[in-house]
């Protein structure tokens, strides 16, 4: 993990630099996970149902609607959801406060796991439901191309977003690193210059006399030794 600061991130108030932001290996699996739900959703939506000699239409995924909602669902959320973040790793770096960044790490960390989950089982449901469905069910292949894709990029989602769960993680465990925060990061006080200690810190002056001395009379009568 590169990054020098909190959790991954420079200072707040510093430049943006779109170029390194794109290359970025959180960056670019954020916009693999944003297409693929996208495919996923999409797919289903647009050729996931078709009629079957009647007017209603059925879900291709073995008639079971349940299937497709599901697909659906998880893709739509998980679209919204990477636009989300993908907007929150932009502002990131301009969270001053080490607790916000902390709280938005976890958040992601959190959603990117669960979903992660989620989109395992989507792709273990879409892909029994369609392993179920007869030729009979689907005339002339009416939507299987729809049904692969929407379980193909299910089962590609799962590493996308596992890895963008490994990338919080990395940042997270970066952030309680200690030894990057400084009391600026901290509070937003500056920083407290400590009292210099060592040979640069005695002074040169020198006393002029010695301490406690008595002032002596030169008209005082001086002690004379007894001679017996």
């Amino acid at each position: 993990m590169d990054g020098v600061g909190s959790f991954g991130a420079g200072r707040a108030g510093s430049a943006f630099d779109p170029v390194s932001f794109v290359q970025q290996p959180q960056t670019i699996l954020r916009i693999l996970s944003w297409i693929f739900s996208m495919v996923v959703f999409g797919s289903i939506i647009n050729e996931g149902y078709v009629n079957i000699g009647s007017e209603r239409l059925y879900c291709v995924f073995n008639k079971n609607y349940d299937a497709c909602n599901y697909g659906i669902t998880i893709g739509l959320i998980a679209f919204l959801a990477c636009i989300f973040f993908f907007l929150l790793d932009v502002k990131f770096q301009q969270i001053s406060s080490v607790k916000d960044r902390k709280k938005a790490i976890m958040l992601e960390i959190g959603f990117s796991g669960f979903w992660t989950f989620l989109w395992f089982v989507c792709f273990c449901f879409l892909a029994n439901q369609w392993q179920r469905t007869t030729p009979d069910e689907l005339p002339l292949n009416q939507g299987a191309d729809a049904a692969r894709a929407a379980i193909a990029f299910s089962f590609f989602s799962i590493f996308t977003w596992a890895g963008l769960t490994v990338r919080a993680v990395q940042k997270y465990l970066l952030g309680t690193d200690m030894s990057l925060f400084t009391t600026e990061h901290m509070d937003g006080n500056q920083t407290i210059q400590p009292y210099p200690t060592g040979p640069a810190a005695e002074t040169t002056d020198t006393y002029q006399s010695p301490p406690f001395t008595e002032n002596l009379d030169s008209n005082a009568p001086t002690y004379q030794v007894p001679i017996y």
